[in-house]
């Protein structure tokens, strides 16, 4: 029934699908995707709250007298990338692009949204969260910090995210950690600047840069438990602009990432740790600054069995639990470390043709055949958890 009723307003998704994708906006910059989600929910007589995390939206419909409170995210902001996929929906604004699949999250969950005003049939609250700034900015810290959960406290919290490679249209579930915690960190050597052919009248930081970048490696392998997933990824190195000078400092840019919060912390420890000792060895100095980093997405058991049997009971075979966790990382799990009664799934985009090119990449696309799916996954979901 639920399907079938969204799959008549299939061609109003795709549209307005199609209208954020034109549209591309990046975190804390979502202005006219923030107006268009807003001016939809009043359309369909949502109470709308504004400003959150800056171009949050929150959507609030109350049906019958039921105490009982839902939460469902959907993130909103676009990617820095030129696309280059040939769609007659492509983006408009150049080096902007939808290439995670934002766009289709926000119209899936608008989908819900006019569903569940239409037909009302739960008894409780719905808090719909359009969250800004998920690509790295800590768009979901930032809502938090400002109130989120106080102002629209939630019995459970729920979000969606699509994945290539994944078969169209099915729904995959996975308790405790799914994805990975995200933190970067740069380090600054401060050597000794000198002429490149007498290099014992200089402390090189390239040289010290080289010999931390091996070191690092060291972790992973020696201090981390082989059975628990970590990486540490220098991704950059800059420093000098002269072959025959040694330059006086050098900056290092890394990426971390583990499932476990423990696992994280130890990392972070030990990446201090060996680059000041390494440095020290050479007569160097490193400064260690953590510029930006979320934690571990960690699922609730009770919420994500409970979200399977959802799937199960909707869409039959197309549901799926246990799935391999992903080292990508995803900030809807500030909202699940301070609300931890909720469940992070994933829709998949295509295995092969459309929908499978991977995420982050110009030739992207979110997949239209996910639309009538996830947003009907949303509204059994609802009217389950507030039945």
């Amino acid at each position: 029934m639920i399907k079938q009723k969204i799959e008549t307003i299939r061609p109003l998704l795709e549209s307005i699908r199609h209208q954020i994708h034109q549209h591309p906006e990046l975190g804390f910059e979502e202005v006219k995707t923030a107006d268009l989600v807003a001016e939809k929910l009043i359309q369909w007589g949502y109470q709308v709250h504004r400003g959150l995390g800056k171009t949050g939206v929150i959507g609030t419909l109350k049906v019958g007298n039921s105490h009982k409170v839902i939460g469902i995210r959907a993130d909103m902001d676009a990617l820095p990338i030129q696309e280059n996929n040939g769609k007659k929906w492509a983006s408009q604004i150049p080096n902007r692009m939808h290439g995670c699949g934002h766009d289709g999250h926000t119209t899936m969950l608008l989908g819900a949204a006019k569903y569940l005003a239409e037909t009302q049939n739960f008894d409780g609250t719905i808090h719909l969260i359009f969250q800004p700034a998920e690509e790295g900015l800590g768009g979901a810290d930032a809502m938090l910090k400002e109130g989120l959960f106080k102002q629209f406290p939630c019995d459970a919290i729920f979000a969606m995210h699509n994945m290539p490679g994944y078969p169209t249209g099915h729904f995959f579930f996975q308790d405790g950690p799914l994805m990975a915690s995200q933190d970067q960190v740069h380090i600054t050597i401060n050597g000794c600047g000198g002429h490149g052919a007498m290099p014992s009248y200089a402390i090189d930081p390239v040289l010290v840069a080289s010999h931390i970048t091996v070191a690092l490696q060291s972790i992973v392998s020696r201090n981390v438990n082989p059975l628990d997933a970590a990486v540490i990824t220098v991704g950059a190195i800059q420093a000098g602009e002269a072959a025959n000078v040694i330059p006086s400092s050098a900056l290092m840019k890394l990426s971390i990432r583990a499932l476990k919060p423990e696992v994280r912390a130890k990392l972070l420890e030990r990446i201090e740790q060996l680059a000041k000792s390494q440095a020290e060895s050479f007569g160097a100095t490193a400064e260690v600054k953590h510029v930006i980093g979320s934690p571990p997405l960690i699922n609730d058991k009770t919420q994500t069995e409970f979200a399977y049997h959802v799937a199960k009971n909707t869409f039959a075979d197309k549901a799926h639990y246990g799935m391999q966790p992903l080292m990508g990382s995803e900030d809807f799990s500030f909202m699940l470390e301070e609300n931890p009664h909720g469940c992070y799934l994933v829709i998949g985009n295509g295995e092969v043709g459309q929908g499978s090119c991977m995420v982050h990449n110009p030739g992207y696309d979110f997949n239209d055949d996910c639309l009538v799916p996830g947003a009907a996954f949303w509204c059994a979901l609802t009217e389950t958890f507030l039945q």
